[in-house]
């Protein structure tokens, strides 16, 4: 009898000391404790929010090149300031260097041929019997004039062709701004056109945000309303925003911030402001959340910026 209570309670103490072993365990690697994300402190009472992407004065420019060739030298480093017309890279022009001097060469062989027939036409106006020249000369004579004209306009064309092919080699900036994104390197391919910039170029003097909004608050933007940007990772950093414009067309949704509650079936109005850049660390392409004051509704202030 004593044998068989025996085994049922060792069973019983097997179980218990293995309860406990776990027990102190869970107690002795208890996991961290992550603390809540901290939420931006909103400066109103009723807001529309979403996300905005910062973007240089005037938008980014993405610089191309009219012709395609090989890159032979890069003007400009990363984050430099450029004026409007300083020149950006150069393609290889030897082939147009080539063809221009030839070319010069026979304008300056029509040039001139046309003198030597400008010259003998005005020796036969002048001589004093106009019987010496006869009708039929004189025509010979203005019509090699005429042809000889023709022919300098003909190659000073040509030169003038060249000289305007060589200046495309050299891509210039259309506007004074900062070298944003140098996408080219010396001995490349550059095609004529293509999707990817060559290099990008914006004036970041003052910078823009633009926010996309849902089409669902849409209509309770107001031109002119105020709002403020807070840091993506550090809600506790936010910006003042002046406003630029509202753009009058709803779009799809076209971009991307990567969160997982954003949706990418709805449609968006686009919110621009701006700010001086110079009050913050804040870079061309940067995502920022956007609050927009706006009118209170019975309902709930729009979803987070994320969506």
């Amino acid at each position: 009898m004593k044998a068989s209570y025996l085994i049922p309670a060792l069973a019983v103490l097997g179980v218990g000391i293995t309860v406990a072993l776990i027990v102190f365990d869970d107690q002795g690697h208890a996991p961290a404790v992550t603390a809540p994300a901290n939420f931006p402190a909103i400066p109103y009472a009723a807001y529309v929010a979403g996300p905005g992407v910062v973007e240089s004065q005037a938008e980014n420019i993405a610089i191309g090149s009219p012709v395609s060739g090989i890159v032979t030298a890069i003007a400009v480093t990363w984050g430099q300031r450029v004026d409007a017309g300083a020149p950006l890279f150069q393609l290889d022009k030897r082939d147009l260097e080539a063809q221009l001097m030839p070319a010069a060469a026979r304008m300056q062989e029509a040039r001139a041929a046309a003198e030597q027939a400008a010259g003998q036409l005005k020796v036969a106006e002048q001589v004093p019997d106009p019987r010496a020249v006869s009708t039929e000369e004189m025509k010979n004579r203005r019509a090699h004039v005429a042809m000889a004209s023709a022919a300098v306009a003909s190659a000073q064309a040509e030169v003038d062709r060249l000289r305007k092919e060589l200046e495309l080699r050299t891509v210039r900036a259309p506007v004074a701004g900062k070298v944003l994104q140098i996408n080219i390197h010396p001995g490349e391919s550059v095609p004529g056109a293509g999707n990817t910039p060559l290099m990008l170029l914006g004036d970041d003097r003052r910078l823009w945000v633009r926010a996309n909004i849902d089409q669902n608050d849409a209509w309770r933007v107001q031109a002119g309303a105020r709002a403020t940007a807070f840091f993506r990772g550090n809600a506790r950093l936010s910006i003042p925003l002046r406003f630029e414009r509202i753009e009058p067309t709803i779009i799809p949704r076209a971009v991307v911030t990567g969160d997982s509650t954003e949706r990418v079936d709805s449609r968006v109005l686009q919110v621009v402001y701006s700010f001086d850049p110079a009050r913050m660390p804040i870079y061309v392409g940067q995502w920022m959340d956007v609050y927009i004051e706006a009118p209170a509704t019975s309902t709930s202030n729009s979803a987070g910026a994320g969506q």
